[in-house]
């Protein structure tokens, strides 16, 4: 029985992308970040775009729609902690 690994790779990316969709809906709601790690959340951020571009080189669509969704989920929520951590709202 063959195993369908393009199945198993858009699995992982439906998962994995969609764990961020509750921390991303609730940011926005409420625009608090004070529990979020800017660090994390910028290196992580860092760490999508290259996966992302990594997607690109190699052509793998599991990767590409992955990490494009993800990195429009975690941009929003830098984007909130950001503003936060500069207007002091932390």
């Amino acid at each position: 029985m063959a195993i369908n690994f393009e199945f198993i790779g858009f699995a992982a990316a439906a998962l994995t992308t969609s764990s961020f969709l509750p921390q991303a809906v609730m940011t926005i709601k409420t625009r608090d970040t004070s529990s979020l790690s800017l660090g994390m959340y910028s290196l992580f951020t860092l760490g999508v775009v290259c996966w992302l571009i990594y997607g690109i080189y190699l052509a793998n669509y599991a990767i590409i729609l992955a990490n494009a969704i993800t990195l429009l989920l975690a941009s929003c929520i830098l984007s909130v902690k950001i503003y936060n951590h500069f207007t002091k709202k932390t």
